[in-house]
């Protein structure tokens, strides 16, 4: 058992992380990669004497290379030991069952998701600027695959060598891609609602639109790969004029948008503005 971490310039939050791992209740040992992807808050000299080194198995390994999450996780991948891979963020904080929750539903399945809940890590006004799903209901993007959040992973490592590892051409978007390589290859994606991860978000108005506009632009990108295997577009009409609702506010904004707070706006917003630049630059149309 392996547990990968990329991780860039995020010392001041690791910690969290590597005590909930020390927390886990799975009973059998693990291993935790830390894969550094060129960090300079002096990340390697806190990990080589960290108090956790020896309980957790703890190493660093060094990914700056090349810079992105995806050659980080693979550069984690090919540096562990374990035949089962289990993936979380150096900035969010594993529940105490979750390496369990991997491992268990992994047995049935050759790669695993979990969900993400947000009350733990955000206050409750962060929080409220982004939904979740319920621990229950999986990622999936409606009449094509579901997919699984490279922050909450886990699979076994043949299926991984199989599906090729991350696309490190991408910077948004590869664990979508991943997972869905990974169903198309023929191989299975479970998801296990008890393999809980509380995520943090984005705590200030600027970094939330960065990264909503980010994951918007996502979309159109992947759909240029995918409409080949069935991924369908839908007219951008009805895109614009949520955008356009967003701004204006006008009296015939559906009540779920007059109601939304400064930072759910902005994250609509961003996500909507990111979608139609992504189709533009890309020239397709998918929302």
């Amino acid at each position: 058992m392996s547990v990968i971490i990329p991780i860039y310039n995020a010392r001041n939050l690791i910690d969290v992380q590597l005590t909930a791992l020390a927390d886990q209740d799975y009973k059998d040992d693990f291993e935790v990669i830390v894969s550094d992807n060129g960090s300079t808050d002096g990340l390697a000299e806190h990990l080589e004497d960290h108090p956790l080194h020896s309980v957790l198995k703890l190493r660093r390994v060094d990914s700056s290379d090349r810079q992105g999450a995806p050659h980080a996780r693979n550069a984690g991948a090919a540096a562990a030991e374990g035949d089962f891979l289990a993936f979380c963020d150096a900035d969010d904080r594993v529940h105490p069952g979750w390496l369990s929750a991997l491992v268990t539903a992994g047995r049935e399945h050759d790669a695993v998701s979990g969900p993400v809940e947000t009350s733990t890590l955000n206050t409750p006004r962060v929080a409220s600027w982004r939904p979740v799903q319920p621990p229950e209901q999986r990622e999936e993007t409606p009449g094509f695959l579901p997919f699984g959040l490279s922050g909450n992973l886990g699979l076994w490592r043949t299926a991984f060598e199989t599906t090729g590892g991350f696309d490190e051409s991408l910077t948004v978007g590869e664990d979508v891609d991943f997972t869905w390589r990974l169903q198309l290859a023929g191989l299975t994606l479970g998801h296990e609602p008890a393999a809980m991860v509380a995520y943090r978000l984005r705590d200030n108005y600027r970094a939330l639109w960065r990264q909503s506009f980010a994951y918007g632009m996502a979309g159109p990108e992947l759909y240029r790969h995918y409409r080949w295997y069935g991924l369908r577009p839908t007219k951008p009409l009805p895109l614009i004029l949520f955008a356009v609702a967003l701004v204006v506010r006008c009296p015939l904004v559906p009540t779920f948008i007059s109601r939304l707070s400064t930072g759910g706006w902005i994250y609509y917003a961003a996500f909507a503005a990111g979608r139609i630049r992504g189709s533009l630059k890309y020239r397709v149309y998918f929302v």
